[in-house]
């Protein structure tokens, strides 16, 4: 950059010639070069202030077009899934329906240790060992001694162990503070709960996520904090559900019986009042799972849920439903019952010989496989199908469980004529003990389909009828004459007019086949039956009643007494009165008073 001089030589000479003061030009001069820095600066101000102002318009647009674009949006509370990699160790409590709790979080803390922070790693073993038994001493001693920076030694400690191992006073162990899941009632409810574990777990916090039953079916809503720590409420109530274990324990070891469950539902709404399935576990304590032999040996197996049982002549209603809503028979239109019945190269038998007839009523009064499978005949393969697909014995049931989808039922490869015979009296086709408490409330609602449910208090959709509500309250008669006259004697529970229906199924063999000597006994029913409130379906796994002579396993003898039991021990806790039978006048004689 040239710059101008502020005495320019020809222009003093110049000035000098013509007697002016030179000392003029360089005062010029220097004004004119003060002009011209003036202006440079105020240029580059003015050009700095209009891009300052353009990026204040900018940012405040792009502020103002945010704000109105969530000024616009739906309000959301951040998910869980945006917490990136943190842990999150919050887990919404599990309670009953009456808000008592099932599952909860307790404040505990871990047990780890930094080897090269330890002093005396062999001594710090020696007295670790007097704390916690389990330990493995020549484990431990090899861990403090070797490379390691980092161990767990405990993933969960109580109070007086922490306090134990504070007194042993060694810099290298360290404890972490976390929640684990505490379920206060043992082993109460423990498939419909499952249980939970640690997941990802940090030296200060570790995630608690579901394993089984309801935790893992809703594992990502007990863990959303969008729900603002809101419980998960249940339709089980902790007192019935207590009084149905009590009974049902008591009633296999009894009856002798491998395993039971049972399931008390509500007819209207389908809320699953209590489920058991035994033997238990604790989910505080979740046992591991079988590697091999019978699933249901495990006491993680889920009867209620993911056991499939040819279900016995509790299916006989279904067929005698089927027929009259149809139009094919009435409550006392007769069929044939005599025994043998022979189809193709088969042959259907009754336990006993009922006569060359019976009433359809009493087809289900005696339980005849003969009958039922004439009754069949009248509609055939195609119809029993679509029936029995509308009642949900065709999938699994949608309860929310994780298991549930394990509980698909097993159908017949080819639905003919003689399998939808065997199928109407409870052969060949296996089914849950849920499925048919489902089925079974379907007739005691009036006919309506419902959905079990886990969940109280929740707004459902209508469900499709099955059958005419004329067909329901017959079908219901029939069920209550089982119990007064019929097979079901002992389930006669006075006051509260119970009705239902016995099975007693050949078990079948893991090899094919079925055993001679172990049956699966189930007893279906509702109660009051005039007014149905309550399904109850119990069922057990090889009972068998052994006070006579000979061993007795018909459901008669072993489920209905247990089930019987059930209503006599909840009824008064579901609030239902007993209802008094009306008394006659007849062999009263009236006297009259003096005075009167």
């Amino acid at each position: 950059m040239i710059r101008r001089p502020l005495r320019p030589l020809a222009r003093i000479l110049d000035a000098r010639a013509k007697g002016q003061n030179p000392k003029e030009i360089e005062k010029e001069n220097i004004r004119i070069r003060g002009e011209a820095t003036r202006d440079k600066a105020r240029s580059r101000a003015e050009g700095r202030l209009l891009v300052m102002g353009l990026a204040f318009v900018a940012a405040f647009t792009t502020v103002g077009l945010r704000m109105g674009t969530l000024a616009a949006s739906e309000p959301e509370e951040p998910r869980l899934a945006s917490s990136g990699n943190s842990i999150l160790a919050q887990r919404a409590d599990i309670t009953d329906r009456e808000g008592r709790v099932l599952a909860t979080n307790l404040v505990t803390h871990a047990l780890y240790a930094q080897p090269p922070m330890m002093v005396d790693p062999t001594g710090t073993a020696d007295k670790l060992l007097k704390i916690f038994p389990d330990l493995d001493r020549d484990r431990m001693i090899a861990d403090f001694t070797g490379g390691r920076k980092f161990l767990w030694i405990k993933k969960k400690i109580s109070p007086e162990q922490m306090q134990a191992v504070h007194d042993i006073g060694e810099p290298g162990l360290l404890f972490g503070p976390r929640e684990m899941r505490l379920y206060p009632n043992g082993a109460l409810a423990s498939h419909i709960l499952g249980g939970a574990r640690f997941g990802t777990e940090g030296v200060s916090s570790a995630e608690i996520i579901g394993v089984a039953g309801v935790e893992k079916q809703f594992d990502g809503w007990l863990r959303d904090p969008a729900n603002e720590g809101a419980p998960l409420q249940l339709s089980i109530d902790l007192t019935i559900q207590a009084a149905l274990e009590e009974i049902l324990d008591g009633g296999m070891k009894l009856m002798n019986a491998k395993g039971a469950t049972a399931v008390l539902m509500e007819v209207k709404t389908g809320e699953i009042v209590a489920m058991a399935s035994l033997p238990d576990f604790d989910p505080n304590k979740r046992p591991r799972p079988l590697t091999s032999g019978d699933a249901s040996d495990s006491p993680l197996f889920n009867r209620a849920v993911q056991g499939l049982y040819e279900l016995g002549s509790t299916f006989k209603i279904f067929a005698v439903a089927q027929a009259m809503e149809l139009g094919l028979v009435t409550p006392d239109t007769m069929v044939d019952s005599q025994s043998p019945m022979r189809v193709g190269r088969f042959r259907v038998r009754d336990f006993h010989n009922y006569g060359k007839t019976l009433s359809v009523t009493d087809v289900i009064k005696h339980s005849s496989n003969v009958g039922t499978a004439h009754i069949v005949e009248m509609f055939g393969p195609d119809a029993q199908k679509q029936f029995l697909g509308k009642l949900g014995f065709l999938k699994p049931t949608p309860v929310e469980m994780i298991e549930a989808p394990t509980g698909q039922p097993q159908l017949p490869p080819k639905w003919t004529d003689v399998s939808a015979m065997t199928i109407g009296y409870g052969h060949g086709l296996a089914a849950s003990p849920l499925h048919l408490a489902t089925a079974y409330a379907t007739i005691a609602n009036g006919g309506v389909q419902i959905q079990p449910t886990l969940l109280h208090n929740q707004p459902r959709p209508r469900g499709e009828r099955v059958m005419r509500e004329d067909v329901a309250r017959k079908s219901l008669a029939m069920m209550r004459v089982v119990v007064t006259r019929g097979t079901a004697s002992f389930g006669d529970v006075p006051g509260y007019e119970v009705g239902g229906k016995t099975g007693t199924a050949d078990k079948v063999k893991p090899t094919g086949g079925y055993y001679d000597d172990r049956v699966i006994a189930t007893f279906a029913g509702a109660f009051p039956i005039s007014d149905p409130k309550y399904v109850l379906v119990l069922t057990l796994d090889e009972p068998s009643e052994n006070s006579g002579s000979t061993p007795r396993r018909t459901a008669g003898w072993t489920a209905v007494p247990v089930a019987a039991e059930v209503i006599r021990r909840t009824a008064p806790l579901l609030g239902l009165r007993p209802h008094e039978a009306a008394t006659t006048m007849e062999g009263i004689r009236l006297v009259k008073l003096k005075g009167e």
